[in-house]
């Protein structure tokens, strides 16, 4: 009995979210953060704001998900700006938006054909945040 008690007490700590920080918090942190960790914290940003558009999306509350959307694509196309400046989490960055167009085409698609465009604009943006960042990794004729 105390074995079970103490498992159950222990996977419910687990479950508890750390003190993970607000959109909010992580905004104010790039103004402060060095250059070069920039990139990370609006990864950051942009991926909480998808996760939060996603939920809203799924809520048909579709103004207050494109709100979220545009913190989405704000924020990945800063994160590609400041790894490319910073030389920095460039690979990371790439990745990070390869896995949000993956997850804005599934929204998409779930989605009336009504309310595709704004969807379909993030996405292109993504897209080209991509491009971006591979040709600032892979620059052609450099060897």
């Amino acid at each position: 009995m105390v074995l079970l008690c103490a498992l159950m007490t222990a996977s419910a700590a687990k479950a508890i979210p750390r003190d993970e920080p607000t959109v909010e918090q992580l905004k104010a942190e790039v103004t402060a953060a060095k250059v070069g960790d920039k990139a990370k914290i609006c990864v950051q940003i942009a991926q909480k704001q998808l996760n939060e558009s996603d939920r809203l999306y799924a809520a048909s509350d579709y103004e207050k998900a494109q709100v979220a959307l545009t913190d989405v694509t704000t924020y990945a196309e800063l994160a590609r700006d400041y790894a490319i400046q910073s030389h920095k989490y460039e690979k990371q960055t790439e990745i990070a938006a390869r896995g949000m167009t993956r997850k804005l085409n599934e929204i998409l698609h779930s989605l009336g054909r009504d309310d595709q465009p704004p969807l379909e604009d993030a996405i292109n943006r993504l897209e080209r945040v991509r491009d971006d960042l591979q040709s600032a990794m892979f620059k052609k004729g450099v060897q």
